[in-house]
């Protein structure tokens, strides 16, 4: 991809589809599927306008699923220059008028060039920006952002409701708490029973990191760590050592974080987090409505556990509250990732994760925090 942006912006004075379509295929070994040009590491869509406007369909829902996992581009070829955005799922607003029926089993219907998100969480949708927003999206499933399109696209009424704040002061008490929390032995107990699971289920970790479901993949270890039920745990190790036959299908509560811990003082949410650190990826970090639920009680404290992955090791781990000043300062609010009346969703820049889980740290600055959190709150 960073070879075919800075062809295709050479080839703007080509006012010819067709023509600017041969020359990079004689430049590039691409596969063509219908209207899409593809190889392992990108797709490409190149439609024409006689100008900057353009309104037609781009490409069925069910023809960019096949291409999801790997950067999808569109080219519009006009007069004067090669527009071109990436629009793959998670950078989609919604599915064209006529798609009244779709479903999450009927993805047949297709979006249109109005429908490409411009701008996500402050990033232009423009080639300087792909790398990054790329990133963003590999850690969001197809099927996760088909549910967002579903409902935007239909407007269906959201099954979430943003969580009303009646007393603030518990909420902006958590950095505090969080400081508290990180200086206690609760902490390193914390710590200690996390890195135990890790080093325990090791191996099982490293060949669930070939499962090429991302969700699927996660699911598992986050399971291996932090749940109870040995039974599935079990049966799970057995699978994965059977080259992931006969997997237990794995389901995940849909809190705010994996595991709880509860201690004297400090009710504890840890929401496991794992990094490849070979990859360049912006993870999911949380609903904000349930996390400002989560801090409204006086004894909360949340953190995340972030466990750092190569192809034959596990690098590293690291305990880390939600407000250490670095992650916090690199937390994205996705408004578009929202459902409709929430406060969105938040997400992380991944290369503070990776320095992160290399060096653990967990300096707080508590009026940051607080201001923080109180922008959170007025979303």
């Amino acid at each position: 991809m960073n070879i075919l942006i800075p062809f295709i912006k050479s080839c703007d004075w080509i006012w010819d589809k067709g023509e600017l379509i041969n020359k990079i295929l004689g430049e590039f070994r691409l596969t063509k599927d219908r209207s899409i040009y593809y190889n392992d590491n990108f797709a490409i869509r190149f439609c024409y306008s006689a100008n900057w406007t353009f309104s037609n369909t781009v490409l069925s829902l069910s023809n960019l699923k096949k291409y999801d996992n790997i950067p999808f581009i569109v080219c519009l070829v006009t007069k004067k220059t090669n527009i071109l955005y990436i629009a793959n799922s998670t950078f989609l607003v919604k599915i064209s008028h006529s798609s009244q029926e779709l479903r999450d089993n009927n993805i047949k219907w297709s979006f249109n060039w109005s429908d490409i998100i411009k701008d996500f969480g402050g990033y232009k949708n423009a080639p300087e920006n792909f790398d990054f927003l790329f990133a963003s999206h590999i850690e969001i499933s197809f099927e996760e952002n088909l549910i967002r399109l579903v409902e935007s696209t239909n407007n269906i009424a959201p099954t979430w409701k943003k969580f009303e704040v009646i007393s603030s002061q518990e909420i902006f008490d958590a950095p505090q708490r969080a400081v508290d929390f990180c200086n206690s032995t609760n902490f390193h107990k914390l710590k200690w029973f996390l890195d135990n699971q890790v080093d325990k289920y090791k191996n099982e970790i490293l060949i669930a990191w070939f499962i090429e479901n991302v969700n699927i993949r996660w699911r598992i270890i986050e399971y291996l760590i932090a749940w109870e039920d040995e039974t599935l745990r079990n049966e799970l190790v057995e699978a994965l050592h059977q080259k992931h036959k006969n997997i237990p299908r794995v389901k995940t509560q849909n809190d705010i974080g994996d595991y709880v811990a509860i201690f004297d003082k400090y009710k504890t949410a840890t929401d496991i987090k794992t990094k490849i650190m070979i990859l360049q990826s912006n993870p999911k970090a949380y609903n904000i409505d349930k996390l400002l639920d989560f801090l409204s009680s006086d004894d909360s404290v949340f953190l995340f556990y972030f466990i750092g992955i190569e192809p034959s090791r596990i690098v590293n781990q690291s305990l880390v509250s939600i407000f250490q000043k670095d992650l916090l300062n690199s937390t994205i609010i996705q408004s578009h990732w929202a459902w409709r009346n929430s406060r969105w969703v938040a997400q992380f820049n991944g290369e503070v994760l990776h320095k992160l889980i290399i060096n653990q740290s967990n300096e707080i600055d508590i009026e940051s925090s607080r201001r923080f959190l109180e922008n959170l709150i007025s979303l």
